[in-house]
């Protein structure tokens, strides 16, 4: 079973786990993601792989703290097992020499934008990030998209650090300036579609990574479907990167909330039967 390395808590509810994954070390691109089981009675959840060393032989993944399962997976500590994890599933961001390159992550979003901003920039990519998130706590990787960017742009939406306002101010300005070549956008769905809506208008093309349900991570449970131009696809094997100019956000949005209520029944369930043991 895949032994924790590290645990490190980046912010409230943020935690990033390294975890012994030599297989999935070695052929993991930006953009893929694995799929793992906290124990044998646990759902399976997937989660972006933030970074990798092969030759250390390990991942990096970081996640929120919002339900049951990620409940779990915070609590385990270096030397604790996880049952299983799959992976690297999904296609690679598509990683060449655009020109400039602009990456916009919101909240935990910073995780997926990363690993895509140091691809871009190793491609020889001038890279613009604008990294974003309601409030100073919960930002995160910031000196880490530092080191792969040519330049950062922060904001928080209550102007506690750096910039106040949202992601895609900043975004409009440079695309006034012109000469964005790729726009790549990961984060909340409103976010990603307002971005989207406001590269259509300058005819950029943008990419934005999907986070739908997700079962099986091959294609055969269908649960993780959004609709691409009018199409089905499968965020596992066809995604997780889609045109944003394509998807609909709102089947997209109503799909991801689906479940909202079992799931916060199960998770405030969960948690009273913590207390009370």
């Amino acid at each position: 079973m895949p032994e924790i390395l590290l645990r490190e808590v980046l912010s409230p509810q943020i935690v990033r786990l390294r975890i012994d994954a030599p297989v999935i070390a070695k052929k993991r691109r930006p953009g893929q993601f694995v799929i793992l089981r906290v124990h044998e009675k646990g759902e399976r959840i997937p989660l972006t792989i933030v970074d990798s060393d092969p030759d250390i032989g390990s991942i990096t993944l970081i996640f929120q703290v919002v339900g049951k399962t990620t409940h779990m997976l915070s609590k385990l500590e270096k030397g604790d097992n996880i049952l299983d994890l799959v992976g690297p599933l999904g296609k690679p961001t598509a990683i060449e020499r655009f020109g400039t390159v602009v990456v916009v992550g919101g909240g935990i979003g910073a995780a997926v934008a990363y690993p895509i901003a140091k691809g871009m920039k190793q491609a020889g990519n001038r890279v613009i990030t604008i990294l974003g998130a309601r409030n100073k706590n919960l930002l995160i990787l910031e000196g880490e998209l530092a080191s792969v960017s040519d330049e950062i742009i922060v904001t928080t939406d209550d102007g506690s650090y750096k910039r106040r306002g949202m992601v895609t101010e900043p975004l409009r300005e440079l695309l006034e300036k012109g000469k964005i070549n790729e726009v790549l956008a990961i984060g909340p769905v409103p976010m990603m579609r307002t971005v989207s809506e406001l590269t259509r208008n300058f005819n950029v093309r943008t990419q934005v990574s999907l986070n739908p349900i997700m079962v099986d991570g091959t294609g055969m449970c269908g649960a993780c479907r959004v609709s691409i131009a009018g199409r089905i696809k499968f965020a596992c094997v066809d995604g997780p990167e889609f045109d944003g100019h394509q998807v609909d956000f709102l089947d997209l949005q109503m799909r991801l909330t689906a479940y909202r209520e079992e799931e916060k029944q199960s998770y405030e369930q969960y948690v009273k039967l913590q207390g009370s043991t």
